[in-house]
């Protein structure tokens, strides 16, 4: 019996529910104040989050000791901290902001023209305008502005802080327009982009590893008040382990709603985070003010695999055969899904969020799933082989 109840306890550790999530033990985890003597670097704790002027970073980042030493308190600012960090003047020239700016408002009429573009992971669609892939859009666009604007110092400093060198940066433009509802709280990439079905499939370890492995971060493009809705946050949120599922729980939503705290932010500030922080982009009450932020999605070198494969290419072969298979009863459901699981990918990023959108959920139809689908309903391979090639089209930039 103690074998028994002892290997329950540990499944219990390693496999997350949403039923096992407790509000007392998040309140406890997120009812603290932050120590300003935790954070030499910051000129201020405001709202329970620290706050760093520019030119001071500016100066420790020249300084090989200093440099190391306020990238350390950044990192322990996101982990074990309060989850995020505030740059005030991040962009010392505004004039680049502004070129950003007039492009990002082009793209998003033009794509407005074009029927194309919008959608939102956690709020309503059409409440925001959204441009997805606005890195590659921008430097095709205009290769010496993108060049002004990501040759920012401090956006590499933190980046390289939380991920080490050879990180990848991804940017999608926000503008919440007047009168646009906030999101809903969430965590963000990699888990917080699944069901809290599928996320109760991921063992506790990749629940800690998948907040380390992208950084979120934002540049206001305009002068946020808050009035305006700038991002909600509720501080030591990131520290709550099954946050993932506690996120779309009643009393954790509510939680969010009567805790969270809101900074105002200036045209140039930046606000950079630990993705597994409970927040979420506020509502804007402003009658005349569109608010435009460059929203950073910073991911891991390590976040790939160490061969590159043609999935495609295995999926088209391996489909007639397992059809095959099944019909004449030498493979049954079970073995073909595992089968499928070694050839097709089975997660839906990276994509073309303008031609590959959530549809019915947070991320798009995998290989895997259109491949099951396909078996479930008995297309012939030709069918198959048409849909794996539109699939594969949605996906390239």
């Amino acid at each position: 019996m103690k074998a028994d109840n002892y290997t329950a306890l540990r499944a219990d550790r390693i496999w997350l529910t949403a039923e096992n999530c407790r509000i007392d033990e998040f309140r406890a985890l997120v009812e603290r104040r932050t120590d300003p003597g935790d954070y030499p670097f910051a000129s201020a704790i405001l709202e329970n989050l620290p706050v760093y002027d520019a030119a001071p970073i500016r100066e420790a980042a020249r300084q090989p000791r200093a440099r190391r030493e306020l990238m350390a308190e950044w990192v322990e600012a996101m982990t074990t901290g309060p989850g995020a960090v505030v740059l005030r003047g991040a962009f010392d020239d505004l004039d680049v902001v502004d070129r950003v700016s007039e492009h990002f408002r082009a793209m998003i009429a033009e794509e407005k023209a074009a029927g194309t573009g919008g959608g939102d992971h956690f709020a309503k669609p059409g409440a925001n305008d959204r441009v997805w892939n606005a890195l590659e859009k921008l430097c095709l666009r205009d290769p010496e502005t993108f060049a002004a604007y990501y040759g920012n110092e401090i956006l590499a400093l933190v980046c390289e802080a939380w991920l080490g060198p050879g990180y990848q940066v991804t940017s999608q433009v926000n503008s919440v327009n007047p009168g646009g509802a906030a999101q809903s709280a969430h965590r963000d990439y990699h888990l917080g982009f699944q069901t809290a079905a599928e996320i109760e499939h991921y063992p506790v370890h990749v629940h800690r590893l998948s907040p380390m492995l992208t950084l979120q971060g934002a540049v206001a493009h305009c002068d946020m008040p808050t009035e305006t809705g700038p991002t909600l946050y509720l501080p030591y949120s990131q520290a709550y382990l099954p946050g993932y599922l506690a996120t779309g729980l009643p009393e954790f939503k509510a939680y969010f709603a009567a805790n969270h705290v809101q900074l105002p932010l200036k045209k140039g500030d930046a606000a950079f985070f630990n993705p597994a922080l409970f927040h979420a982009a506020g509502q804007n009450r402003t009658r005349d003010v569109r608010r435009m932020a460059n929203l950073l999605q910073v991911s891991s070198a390590y976040g790939r695999a160490m061969e590159s494969v043609d999935r495609a290419r295995l999926c088209n072969a391996l489909y007639p055969a397992l059809a095959q298979m099944l019909d004449e009863g030498r493979i049954d459901r079970g073995a073909a899904s595992r089968a499928i699981a070694a050839a097709a990918e089975g997660y839906s990023f990276p994509t073309n969020l303008d031609r590959d959108p959530p549809v019915g959920g947070l991320a798009p139809e995998t290989q895997q799933a259109l491949f099951l689908r396909a078996l479930s309903e008995g297309w012939d391979p030709h069918a198959f082989d048409a849909a794996l090639e539109a699939q594969a089209l949605g996906k390239l930039a």
